[in-house]
């Protein structure tokens, strides 16, 4: 079942690469890219602010796997509301990450296969997320507040699987992974938009293996 690839391709990997405002030339070159580079996995957000983009995310997570199938598992990021949960699904995205807990949103993703990664914070949100279906919590921002806080988290709430976000790099994944994350997403640090702009895909890839690597590093497992 895909839902269980798609959890043991996070487990393993830890690795989602955020994607933000790319056409869709550009978002099959990144695509191929961080494939390259060992990433397997790309969140193509929604813009809350331009909802006349929305279908441009949709085509983008439909071209990816229509492009790259497993190679790629293609999801649906911010997703916020019903509406753009509908988007993701009939777009045939793999799972949805969300800014926030709602726990409609969470259930509707679990009920249309999706795996679902929503938002929260706080011990209450956390649990919130969890009541309603979420299978990873995405703890964000996670670099503020730092691996102590992730720590102190996990000591009540150890049977919930937590996705840092914001402020991720190469050189904290091993901090944050020894406090508890089950896996990371990584937005402008690997995916920059100036480097996919200039066209520079091969130094994105460079990124992504250092990213690959420090995940290697810290599990002490390899992956081919």
């Amino acid at each position: 079942m895909m839902r269980e690839k798609v959890i043991s391709r996070v487990l393993r990997d830890k690795l989602v690469a955020i994607v933000r405002d790319l056409d869709g030339t550009s978002i099959l070159k990144l695509a191929e890219a961080l494939c390259s580079g060992g990433i397997h996995m790309m969140e193509v957000a929604f813009n809350q602010s331009r909802p006349e983009s929305f279908g441009d995310v949709a085509r983008a997570i439909e071209a990816i796997q229509k492009r790259y199938g497993e190679d790629m598992y293609a999801g649906a990021g911010t997703v916020a509301t019903m509406e753009q949960l509908s988007i993701a699904a009939e777009a045939r995205a793999l799972y949805v990450i969300s800014p926030n807990t709602n726990a409609d949103v969470i259930k509707a993703a679990r009920s249309a296969g999706l795996v679902s990664m929503p938002g929260a914070f706080t011990p209450s949100e956390c649990l919130e997320a969890h009541a309603a279906g979420a299978d990873f919590i995405k703890l964000f921002p996670i670099a503020q507040m730092g691996s102590a806080y992730l720590k102190a988290l996990r000591a009540p709430l150890s049977h919930l699987r937590f996705i840092g976000v914001g402020g991720v790099d190469s050189k904290n994944i091993r901090e944050f992974m020894a406090a508890g994350a089950a896996g990371f997403g990584v937005g402008g640090n690997l995916v920059s938009k100036t480097l996919v702009e200039t066209g520079d895909f091969d130094e994105i890839t460079k990124i992504a293996r250092g990213y690959v690597k420090a995940v290697e590093a810290a599990t002490g497992e390899w992956h081919e």
